[in-house]
């Protein structure tokens, strides 16, 4: 029988190895990444609570142009800084959700520190 790399398990096992080290309060959140090969989301949790304070994707309406691609993930993390400063969050811990930082995760991490978040 062959066996095949599963390139997901292998990011879920490294995710929930980042995560047994990280977690958001109420005071300094956790900024989440998924990326699909057609799209990035990016969710703003305050792990404490169990609750998503902020989120923003490449599904959204008001959304223009390509959605895969790194300039796509750099507006995702323009729009999710600008919500979360309407919130009043400002400071918020990085978690790449086991994926490698660079590409569109890289750009997304950019796009939000432009927009005001620190991490």
């Amino acid at each position: 029988m062959v066996k095949y790399f599963n390139k997901n398990a292998a990011r879920q096992k490294r995710h929930v190895r980042v995560r047994g080290k990280i977690s958001g309060t109420p005071e300094c959140p956790r900024l989440n990444v998924f990326r699909s090969n057609a799209n990035i989301y990016a969710q703003i949790i305050d792990d404490v609570n169990g609750v998503t304070l902020v989120s923003a994707n490449t599904l959204e309406k008001d959304f223009e142009g390509s959605t895969g691609n790194a300039e796509a993930a750099k507006k995702v993390g323009l729009v999710i800084a600008e919500r979360a400063k309407a919130k009043g969050i400002e400071q918020v811990v990085f978690d790449r959700g086991g994926y490698v930082y660079h590409g569109r995760v890289a750009a997304l991490a950019d796009g939000a520190r432009e927009g005001g978040l620190k991490f």
